[in-house]
C-alpha cells in the first residue's frame, strides 16, 4: 500500500489554519533557576547554540522556528542528586513531557501526547516497529554533556518523531592528561531504609594524547532494593503489567569514545556503548482493586526482567568540505528486552497465552523477549549560499536504515510477525535571512518505508470479557491463528515552514508548521491479530474455528502510516535578569494511534491535541534565583469514524492536563547551595468514548530539597524527594492500565562527586 502527501497539500493546510496558537516554549535552554549559575549570573542571558537536533546542523535558537530547550551539564548534575532517571529530569524540566512512571519503563510517557524520538549522539535508540518504551530511564546521565529537546513533529531523522526529538549529547574528552570523575551515591526510602538501599557509582576517564587520539571511557553500576509509597506500602515489581518496575534490580552502563582530529577541520569519532538492566521480582503483582500491589501469596516464577542494548557508531565530519560542512554517521544497534512474567487477572490482565488448562489458564511460557537490530547511515551537508544570498544556508542529505524486529515467548515461539524494514529518505532544508531581524526556514523530506512481513502463527490465547455472573466475566479461547504476511510500501513527502522575528538582541517571536511521518507500532497490531469474538471459541471446545477463519492477512489488520501536522507560535528571550518563554501548539493527525487497555486493542482515528507551555527564570540577587516550568495539554479524537472529534483522548495519551514546577536556589557565601522544588499536577476526569467511560486521575503536589557543599575539593550532596512523604497516585503509571499505581514516598540521597 502507498501513502503520500504533496507539498501543495501541506502548504494549503498551513495557510488554511487560522487557529490562534499562542505557544510558550522555553528559550533554547529551559535552564531552571538556581541551577548552579546564580552566584555569578549575568545581567543579560545570551541565547544558546544548539547542535544537530533541530536541523541536523549547528543552529542558534534565534534561527530555529520551533520550541527548543537545552538542558546543560549544570542542570543535569542538579537533577542527578534527586534521581539517576533521565525521564524524571525531562518530566521536571520540559513542559509538555509526561511525569516519569518511576519505573524502568516509559510506558504512557510521551511528549505533547505523542511519541518522542530518543537519540544518543544522533543515533536513534527507539524500536519503532515494536515500541516498548524502555530506554530513557536507563541512560547514564553521568556521561551526558547536555540534552537537546525539540518539540513538535519532525521527519528529519526518519524514525517517527511525531511529538518531538530528544538528543543526549555525551561528554567530550578533556584536553591534556587523563582526568577522572567519580560520582557515588546511595539512596533509600525513609519508610524502610535498610530494605530499600539503592547504591550507585560512576567513573569517567578522559584525556587526549598530544597530537593524537582523544578518549573518554565511562562505566556506571547501580542497584535498588524495595520501593515504598508515602503510606509505607511496598510497591509492586510490575505495576504497569509486563513493563518492569523500579525495585530489586541491578543496572550498568559502559561507554567508550575515541576521536582523532585531522588537519583542515576533519574529524573521525568512534562510539561504543552498552546498557544493561536485570530485575528479579520476588512476588507477582495483584492487579485487583483498589490499587496495584505485591501479591505475597504468589512467588514470582518467571525469568528476570532484562535489558541488553549494544550500540556502535562511527562519525566522519569535515568542516572544509567542498560543498560546506559534511557529516557522515554510520551506526548499528543490537537490542534485547525481556519483560515480566504475569498471570491471568481479570480485568487488568484479561488476555494471556493459553496453557489449555482452564483451572490455571496462563501458559508457563507467558513471558516475552523483544529483539531488534538496526543499522543505518546518515549523510548531512550544510552548504552556505552566500554567493546567492548573504547568510542563506542549505542543509541537505539522506538516510538509509535497515531494521529487523521480532518478539518471542520463553519457548521461542513468535508472538507477532517477524518484521524487516528498509527506509530510504532524502531531505533539504533552506534557511534565508530577510534583513537583520527575520529568518525564514523551510524544507521537504521524501521518505519511503519498504516493510517485509513474515508469515507466522499467533499463539493460542485465553481471554475474558465482562459478564453478569458470579465471576464477573465470561472466558473464551482465541485459537492459534495463521497470519499471512507480504511486502508493503509506504511513502510520503513531508514539509516544514517557519520563521523567527528578532525583537531585540536577546529575544524573538517564532512560529511555524512542521510534519512528521511514521509507521505506527506494527508489532503491536500483529500481536493482536484476531483478538475479537469473531475468532473466539468456548473454553470447552478450544479449537472450534472453521477452516475459513483459521487465517488472517496482514493487509487486513495493518496500521496506516501516520502523518502528524504541528503548528506552533511562541516568544522567548531574556531581559536583564529574567529569561523565559511562552508557546502555544496544535497537533493534528488523521490516523492517530490509541491503545484501549480494557479490550487490549489498538485503533487509528482522527485526532487533535493542543496546549500551552511556559518557562521563567529570574536571578533576584547574585545568590538567589527562582524559576518555573508550566504546561497545559488536552486532546480529542474521533471514536466512531464519523469525522467528528467526539471524545477526549484517553489518559495514556494526555495524563494530567496541568503540570508545573516552581523552584528556587540560594548559594551561601561558603559555597553551599540549597535548592527547593515544588511539583504539582491536576486531576483528569473526562469521557474517553461515546459511552461516557471515565477513569479519574487524581492530582497532587510534592516538594523536593537538595543541599550541596564543597568537601575535599569535590561536591557532597544530600537530596530529599517527596519531602513530606505524600501518598499520591502516579498519573502516568496509573494511566497505563487505568489501575491506580502509587508514587514513591520520601527518599533520601547521600552522594559525593569529584574530579581528579
Amino acid at each position: 500500500m502507498t501513502r503520500s502527501i504533496s507539498l501543495a497539500t501541506s502548504l494549503v493546510a498551513l495557510l488554511a489554519s487560522s487557529v490562534a496558537v499562542a505557544q510558550v516554549s522555553p528559550e533554547s535552554a529551559a535552564r531552571p533557576a538556581g541551577s548552579g549559575r546564580a552566584a555569578n549570573a549575568p545581567t543579560t542571558i545570551d541565547l544558546d547554540t544548539i547542535t544537530v537536533t533541530a536541523a541536523r546542523a549547528e543552529r542558534s535558537t534565534a534561527e530555529t522556528p520551533q520550541s527548543v530547550q537545552v538542558i546543560d551539564r549544570t542542570e543535569i548534575e542538579q537533577q542527578m542528586k534527586f534521581s539517576p532517571n533521565a525521564a524524571a529530569a525531562l518530566g521536571k524540566l520540559v513542559p509538555g513531557y509526561s511525569m516519569s512512571t518511576q519505573t524502568v519503563s516509559s510506558a504512557s510517557e510521551n511528549y505533547r501526547g505523542r511519541d518522542l524520538l530518543v537519540m544518543i549522539d544522533g543515533v536513534p535508540m527507539n524500536t519503532p516497529l515494536r515500541d516498548v518504551s524502555r530506554i530513557l530511564s536507563l541512560i547514564d546521565l553521568n556521561t551526558v554533556e547536555r540534552i537537546e529537546v525539540v518539540a513538535g513533529a519532525s521527519s528529519l531523522y526518519g524514525a517517527g518523531a511525531t511529538g518531538g526529538t530528544v538528543n543526549f549529547i555525551t561528554r567530550k574528552a578533556a584536553e591534556g592528561k587523563p582526568r577522572v570523575t567519580v560520582n557515588t551515591a546511595i539512596r533509600g526510602f525513609t519508610q524502610n531504609i535498610g530494605r530499600s538501599l539503592a547504591p550507585e557509582t560512576s567513573v569517567t576517564v578522559s584525556g587526549k594524547v598530544p597530537d593524537g587520539i582523544d578518549y573518554l571511557f565511562s562505566g556506571q553500576i547501580r542497584g535498588a532494593g524495595r520501593t515504598y509509597d508515602g503510606a509505607g506500602r511496598e510497591l509492586p515489581s510490575d505495576g504497569l503489567l509486563g513493563q518492569g518496575g523500579g525495585d530489586r534490580y541491578r543496572a550498568g552502563n559502559l561507554l567508550a569514545k575515541l576521536g582523532y582530529d585531522f588537519a583542515g577541520g576533519k574529524r573521525i569519532e568512534f562510539n561504543a556503548s552498552w546498557i544493561g538492566f536485570d530485575q528479579n521480582p520476588k512476588y507477582l503483582t495483584n492487579y485487583a482493586a483498589p490499587f496495584a500491589r505485591p501479591d505475597r501469596t504468589q512467588l514470582y516464577t518467571g525469568q528476570s526482567v532484562l535489558e541488553d542494548t549494544k550500540s556502535v557508531s562511527l562519525r566522519y565530519s569535515d568542516a572544509d568540505f567542498a560543498l560546506g560542512k559534511l557529516s557522515v554517521l554510520g551506526y548499528y544497534n543490537d537490542i534485547k528486552k525481556r519483560f515480566n512474567y504475569s498471570t491471568f487477572s481479570y480485568p487488568y490482565n484479561s488476555q494471556v497465552y493459553y496453557s489449555f488448562n482452564p483451572l490455571s489458564p496462563t501458559s508457563r511460557d507467558n513471558q516475552t523477549t523483544l529483539y531488534s537490530q538496526r543499522g543505518g547511515v546518515n549523510v548531512t551537508i550544510d552548504t552556505p549560499l552566500d554567493r546567492i544570498l548573504p547568510g542563506a544556508k542549505l542543509t541537505w542529505g539522506g538516510d538509509l536504515i535497515q531494521e529487523k524486529t521480532w518478539q518471542t515467548l520463553t519457548s521461542g515461539q513468535d508472538v507477532f510477525t517477524p518484521l524487516k524494514q528498509t527506509t530510504a529518505a532524502g531531505f533539504g532544508q533552506l534557511q534565508i535571512p530577510i534583513g537583520e531581524r527575520i529568518v525564514l526556514r523551510g524544507g521537504l523530506r521524501y521518505e519511503h518505508f519498504s516493510l517485509s512481513v513474515n508469515d507466522y502463527t499467533r499463539p493460542a490465547a485465553y481471554a475474558a470479557v465482562a459478564a453478569n455472573n458470579a465471576q464477573g466475566y465470561q472466558a473464551f479461547v482465541l485459537p492459534a491463528l495463521r497470519v499471512l504476511g507480504g511486502d508493503f510500501d509506504y511513502s510520503a513527502v513531508t514539509a516544514n515552514l517557519g520563521a523567527t522575528i528578532k525583537l531585540s538582541e536577546s529575544s524573538e517571536i517564532f512560529g511555524g508548521f512542521s510534519q512528521g511521518f511514521a509507521l505506527p507500532d506494527v508489532g503491536a497490531f500483529t500481536r493482536r491479530a484476531g483478538i475479537s469474538t469473531q475468532y473466539a471459541c468456548p473454553v470447552q471446545l478450544p479449537n472450534c474455528l472453521p477452516a475459513n477463519r483459521q487465517t488472517i492477512s496482514y493487509s487486513a489488520i495493518a496500521p496506516k502510516a501516520q502523518i502528524v501536522n504541528n503548528y506552533e507560535l511562541g516568544i522567548r528571550g531574556s531581559y536583564d535578569r529574567f529569561k523565559g518563554s511562552l508557546t502555544g501548539f496544535v497537533s493534528t493527525s488523521d490516523d492517530g494511534v490509541t491503545f484501549d487497555s480494557v479490550t487490549n486493542t489498538m485503533s487509528q482515528q482522527k485526532e487533535r491535541i493542543w496546549g500551552v507551555e511556559a518557562t521563567g527564570d529570574v536571578t533576584i540577587t547574585d545568590a538567589f534565583a527562582m524559576g518555573t516550568v508550566l504546561s497545559y495539554r488536552e486532546g480529542r479524537y474521533d471514536t466512531n469514524g464519523d469525522g467528528k472529534l467526539d471524545s477526549n483522548l484517553p489518559n495514556n495519551r494526555i495524563g494530567s492536563p496541568w503540570r508545573g514546577m516552581l523552584y528556587g536556589s540560594y548559594r551561601f557565601v561558603n559555597g553551599m547551595q540549597l535548592r527547593v522544588e515544588g511539583e504539582a499536577f491536576s486531576d483528569r476526569d473526562v469521557a474517553i468514548d461515546l459511552r461516557g467511560t471515565r477513569y479519574k486521575l487524581k492530582g497532587a503536589a510534592t516538594m523536593n530539597v537538595a543541599l550541596t557543599a564543597p568537601v575535599w575539593e569535590g561536591e557532597a550532596y544530600v537530596a530529599v524527594n517527596n519531602l513530606f512523604d505524600r501518598a499520591y497516585q502516579n498519573p502516568t503509571a496509573t494511566s497505563v492500565r487505568n489501575l491506580p499505581n502509587y508514587g514513591w514516598g520520601r527518599t533520601v540521597t547521600l552522594g559525593f562527586r569529584k574530579t581528579f
